[in-house]
């Protein structure tokens, strides 16, 4: 997602150390960007990064194969759970 300059409204400011203010200006000078250009697109693909990484569960070959287990083979349901749908049941039916 492109941000254009016409939507900026907010400012963040940050104090770094000289060599990475080096680094950051030589990246965007690489990258033919200003430095807030630059900064702005880094911070934005940390974030998204960031929180696309927690909406994703990573699951171990192992645990892969057990959940499809599962969904393939389901297992009987216990008798709690019996009695936990004949309770919804009951409700469900008092309800109406």
């Amino acid at each position: 997602m492109a941000i254009t300059s016409s939507n900026r409204t907010s400012r963040i400011e940050a104090r770094i150390a000289p060599e990475v203010l080096a680094a950051v200006k030589r990246a965007a000078e690489i990258q033919g960007r200003s430095i807030s250009d630059f900064v702005v697109a880094a911070a934005q693909d940390a974030a998204e990064r960031t929180i696309a990484e927690t909406q994703i569960i990573r699951l171990s070959l192992e645990d892969q194969e057990r959940v499809a287990d599962l969904l393939l083979n389901r297992p009987a349901p216990s008798p709690a759970l019996d009695r936990a749908f004949e309770a919804h049941r009951e409700l469900i039916r008092e309800s109406k």
